[in-house]
């Protein structure tokens, strides 16, 4: 019985480290997106930390319109790398969990 457990404990552990790999990788994905006539560009990690925002000059003269841009494309970029992150991540966490009857069903 304690063979299993500490067994499933070295798995734990050793699933925690490929999470932490994991994330540390996801900090070189990068997701890029732009508004639709490519006059806003922002690219983000994939753990969601924006890197760059490139801002047409044609936009500077509409505050209203870069803040709308800003907002549908930083929520687009973010939608992306949710998606990505939560991928990579689900990935790592159900391949090193221990097989314990029922858990399938939270992963």
């Amino acid at each position: 019985m304690f063979g299993d457990i500490m067994g499933m404990m070295g798995k734990l552990k050793e699933t925690q480290q490929k999470i932490e790999a994991t994330k540390n990788r996801l900090d070189t994905v990068l997701i890029d997106e732009q508004s639709q006539d490519g006059t806003l560009k922002v690219t983000l990690t994939a753990n969601r930390t924006i890197k760059t925002i490139a801002i047409d000059d044609t936009l500077l003269a509409d505050k209203d319109q870069l803040e709308d841009y800003l907002i549908v494309v930083l929520n687009k970029a973010i939608e992306k790398a949710t998606r990505v992150n939560e991928a990579e991540l689900g990935a790592v966490a159900k391949e090193g969990m221990p097989n314990i009857p029922g858990m399938d069903k939270f992963l």
